[in-house]
């Protein structure tokens, strides 16, 4: 069973931004692809039974159902209307009751310490205004609560990958701060040094057999994966660009696909509000 929750914002997202996710099928590739990170985040932060949860940016909703099979009460919020149906229906399958509301994470539509517990993986990273976002964060957790991030490594391959495809992307604005420093464990303890203690931050990799050649793994994100779609679209006049960025990312998946395998590197935050 599903709640479904008025869709509502305190302040209207971002059109650029949004546009960014809706081409391709990020859904699929979340559920395909990234899903392991949904019950890893969820296990690192420590939530139980009966716990409020808040997962911002929340895709397909890998983090809001791992919480929820444990008893937590969840709300899945997310930018991107397409997104949530996809949640949606992933929960309603399952069984599970989750609350939803279409929100940006830059202007959460909730009150001050409602939740006992704020989650996000690969999803807050992506707003635009990093301070506003790590303080929207903040300030929705309650005292003592918990706040838990996934994030993408500039190191790792998918790092690597944001920064390939960065100078393409036409919803960047100028001087954008980068999706990939909340990867940094010194940028994120940062973003947060006003609002929180103990904080723990870990790495680690997901390994992913998804992809036979190179060439595979680079289709498989012109085809699924919005940024990248958005950044070919936008060279799609220019054969020589887009050549060029096709060996490029040919290239950074060779280098770490070995024997039908790779690790994409994360970090892990989990701090204490304070």
């Amino acid at each position: 069973m599903t709640i479904d929750m008025p869709i509502s914002v305190r302040q209207a997202p971002t059109t650029t931004h949004r546009e960014m996710w809706a081409p391709g099928d990020y859904a699929s590739m979340a559920n395909e692809v990234l899903a392991p990170l949904g019950p890893i985040l969820f296990s690192a932060s420590g939530v139980r039974s009966g716990d409020r949860v808040l997962d911002v940016a929340a895709g397909s909703g890998n983090v809001s159902m791992a919480a929820a099979m444990a008893g937590a009460h969840v709300i899945a919020s997310d930018l991107t209307p397409e997104l949530l149906r996809s949640a949606q229906a992933r929960a309603a399958a399952e069984g599970l009751e989750l609350g939803w509301r279409e929100a940006n994470a830059e202007a959460l539509p909730f009150g001050a310490a409602e939740f006992d517990a704020v989650l996000s993986a690969i999803g807050v990273m992506f707003a635009p205004r990093h301070q506003r976002a790590a303080d929207e964060v903040a300030r929705v957790c309650r005292r003592r609560g918990t706040i838990a991030l996934i994030s993408w490594t500039p190191e790792g391959f998918y790092g690597r990958l944001l920064s390939a495809i960065r100078p393409y992307r036409p919803t960047l604005q100028p001087g954008a701060p980068h999706e990939m420093w909340w990867g940094s464990e010194d940028y994120v303890s940062d973003l947060f040094r006003n609002h929180v203690n103990d904080i723990r931050t870990r790495r680690d990799s997901l390994k992913v057999d998804k992809f036979d050649t190179p060439e595979v793994c680079r289709d498989y994100f012109k085809s699924f994966y919005g940024p990248a779609i958005n950044a070919y679209r936008n060279i799609a006049d220019d054969p020589e660009c887009v050549a060029a960025l096709d060996a490029e990312l040919t290239e950074l998946s060779r280098e770490y696909l070995e024997d039908g395998v790779m690790e994409w590197e994360y970090l892990i935050f989990i701090a204490r509000k304070i």
